[in-house]
């Protein structure tokens, strides 16, 4: 940690109308503590506003109101919840938004969303890859996603800001210290980013230990240049606004664990 670095309060204006919506946990490690995000981030358009991710359930009053605070300042109602995956870091707060948002709609791969609230089965909007929700001059854009953890995972993109939302994808790290809270990636570079891109994979995304890694690689970095991603929102860790400073360390991270690299064929 930095001396004298201040954690910053979330919401906190990643974009111009790009909140990011989250609540830090500590957990007591060794000496020290270790803090965790379940972020969500709200996208306003002219018309609309997107909640992606819903914050950890437990975080569920706090979520409310650093969204509520998010949309005062975008001055749009909140019209659209889209989840990456129907885990509980991801999807485990809808029930609460719900009922907090009566006009908001749930999009995104729903299946079996009816069947834990099923008095809401009528919000429910069905999304695949290529399909796009209309904020009102910004249309988001729904993305097969390179890393998955679960069949139903997708990602978004947000192309007037060229952000990228990859729910676990990027997720480089659970974990950050004391004074490192609300705070983009680039801004706590002591943060050790390609072994807890490694240890995330080995972790959450255990296919990757069995499949040559370099061909999502491959993916990744094409979308990244495709789209023209400017700035990466993952659902755990912090977001990342300088690309070229942290991207690189995901890289060597994920190569880390994969199978060539235990056989000694792939440099890391």
């Amino acid at each position: 940690m930095t001396p004298g670095r201040a954690d910053r309060p979330l919401p906190r204006e990643i974009a111009p109308g790009l909140w990011w919506i989250g609540v830090c946990m500590g957990l007591p490690y060794e000496n020290t503590e270790l803090h965790t995000y379940n972020s969500a981030y709200v996208v306003a358009g002219r018309d609309a506003a997107l909640l992606v991710e819903t914050g950890h359930p437990r975080d569920a009053a706090a979520t409310v109101t650093q969204v509520q605070r998010a949309l005062e300042h975008t001055g749009v109602p909140l019209r659209y919840i889209f989840t990456t995956h129907q885990e509980t870091p991801h999807a485990g707060g809808l029930g609460h938004l719900l009922e907090r948002f009566p006009d908001a709609v749930v999009c995104g791969d729903v299946r079996d969303y009816h069947l834990v609230f099923p008095r809401h089965a009528d919000r429910l909007r069905p999304l695949a890859p290529g399909d796009e929700l209309d904020l009102g001059g910004i249309r988001i854009r729904v993305l097969e996603p390179v890393l998955k953890d679960l069949t139903s995972t997708l990602w978004a993109f947000d192309p007037q800001r060229g952000a990228l939302f990859p729910g676990d994808g990027f997720a480089y790290s659970h974990y950050h210290g004391q004074g490192q809270c609300g705070r983009l990636a680039e801004e706590v570079p002591e943060l050790p980013f390609a072994e807890m891109a490694g240890l995330f994979a080995e972790a959450a995304l255990y296919w990757t230990r069995f499949v040559p890694i370099e061909p999502y690689i491959a993916r990744l970095d094409a979308l990244l240049d495709e789209l023209d991603v400017r700035l990466i929102a993952p659902t755990h860790g912090l977001p990342i606004g300088d690309l070229p400073a942290i991207v690189p360390a995901i890289r060597r991270g994920l190569r880390a664990v994969s199978p060539a690299v235990v056989r000694g064929t792939t440099p890391v």
